[in-house]
């Protein structure tokens, strides 16, 4: 099942606050993700843990709000560890060494050559 945000918005816009409660199984469904994905990211503190203990535990909606923001982040190209630092709140060091992913980026945006009569050739014509 494929669910965007803009339903998952409107779904719970129409919900009661006290009534978003969601096992692992419906998190992972409303964005877009496994539940593997789920447990991974609560392990890697990009989601917080689950609520209660045991086989009580569930999810809310700022489990789901902050699902969605990793996964949007991560489609907009960021690493995991970039992703963490944005939701932490923790500005990149500017001084600090490009990642690989940064490095590849960059690259694919200089694959323009100039020829002899000074225009751009792409690399891939």
């Amino acid at each position: 099942m494929t669910v965007d945000n803009v339903t998952v918005t409107g779904y719970i816009s129409r919900m009661n606050q006290a009534d978003l409660r969601y096992g692992i199984k419906e998190l992972a469904e409303l964005g877009g993700v496994s539940r593997r994905t789920v447990r991974y990211y609560t392990q890697e503190k990009l989601l917080p843990p689950p609520l209660g203990v045991g086989r009580g535990r569930h999810y809310g909606r700022q489990h789901l709000g902050a699902l969605l923001k990793v996964k949007s982040l991560q489609e907009a190209g960021q690493t995991l560890e970039e992703i963490r630092r944005t939701l932490s709140g923790k500005q990149p060091d500017i001084l600090a060494a490009p990642s690989a992913a940064q490095l590849e980026r960059l690259a694919a945006l200089c694959r323009v050559h100039v020829g002899p009569t000074g225009e751009p050739e792409h690399g891939d014509e």
